[in-house]
């Protein structure tokens, strides 16, 4: 597998673009380093889970370029593309992220605002007189 591998990950409002291909394990998010661009420990694990699970750490250089959302959305996106892209390096992957549920897009996105009221649920003040 000499090929770049792409793959696309969403989560809520981030969308993660990842370049995976072979090599000692460089990962750089946005031109910066990973662990620069994701300095706690928690975003460090997420964005390890796949390759620990199909014990393939440090065998892949990958590019990512991430915009949109938050922190943890842009880390669960990448999570996201990671998986999908190890599923194309090796089918059998599949069968240990799958049970995990890191080959599933989590649809839950934030609802949006109502007119006449003052959120997406909350109302404004009700009085009666």
């Amino acid at each position: 597998m000499d090929t770049v591998i792409h793959k696309i990950g969403r989560r809520k409002t981030s969308v993660a673009r990842i370049y995976l291909k072979k090599g000692k394990g460089k990962f750089t998010v946005n031109t910066k380093d990973w662990k620069d661009y994701f300095p706690t420990s928690a975003h460090q694990f997420k964005l390890n889970q796949p390759f620990n699970v199909c014990e393939v750490e440090n065998k892949f250089d990958m590019t990512v370029n991430v915009y949109g959302g938050g922190m943890t959305g842009q880390v669960e996106a990448i999570r996201l593309a990671i998986s999908r892209a190890l599923c194309e390096v090796d089918e059998n992957n599949r069968s240990l992220l799958k049970p995990l549920g890191l080959l599933t897009r989590d649809p839950r996105m934030v609802e949006r605002k109502k007119f006449g009221q003052k959120k997406a649920r909350k109302k404004f003040q009700f009085s009666k007189r």
